[in-house]
């Protein structure tokens, strides 16, 4: 009886699995696609003082061959503060995705993601595009006391 169940048991899971991969929608070769320029989906502020908002242009393509929509994008902490075109995006045409970091207060290492909700496809097992900023930020000086 142990036997059946587990044979029925395994027969199930089987089923299950295969019905998971068989509901995965094929690729759309025509779907858009980002490509960054210069430097990718990556960029490195170095080392920025503390203080002002350091602000990164990420210039893309869309290479697809649909229209590329962005429905949203949000930054990884309140820090973090993206800009995204709001109009579609034609198949061949360049756009911008501004990013704003606040130093203020956060001096170390800096290591944020930008998550962009689109229909463009998508490297494989994500959810969503992402792209990344990164650099150090160092502490500003002390203000000075003033004089007596």
């Amino acid at each position: 009886m142990k036997q059946l169940i587990l044979t029925f048991g395994l027969a199930i899971a089987s089923v299950v699995t295969f019905a998971q991969d068989a509901a995965k929608p094929a690729a759309n070769p025509n779907a858009p696609k980002f490509q960054f320029k210069d430097k990718g989906d990556t960029y490195d502020f170095g080392t920025i003082p503390e203080g002002p908002v350091a602000e990164h242009v990420f210039e893309f393509k869309n290479a697809g061959k649909e229209p590329l929509v962005i429905q949203n994008a949000t930054g990884s902490c309140g820090c973090t503060t993206p800009e995204w075109p709001k109009e579609p995006i034609l198949p061949g045409k360049s756009a911008k995705i501004t990013v704003h970091y606040n130093t203020q207060g956060r001096p170390g290492p800096i290591f944020k993601s930008v998550f962009i909700q689109s229909n463009a496809q998508l490297p494989e097992g994500k959810d969503r595009y992402e792209i990344f900023i990164r650099g150090t930020v160092t502490q500003a000086a002390p203000a000075a006391a003033p004089a007596k």
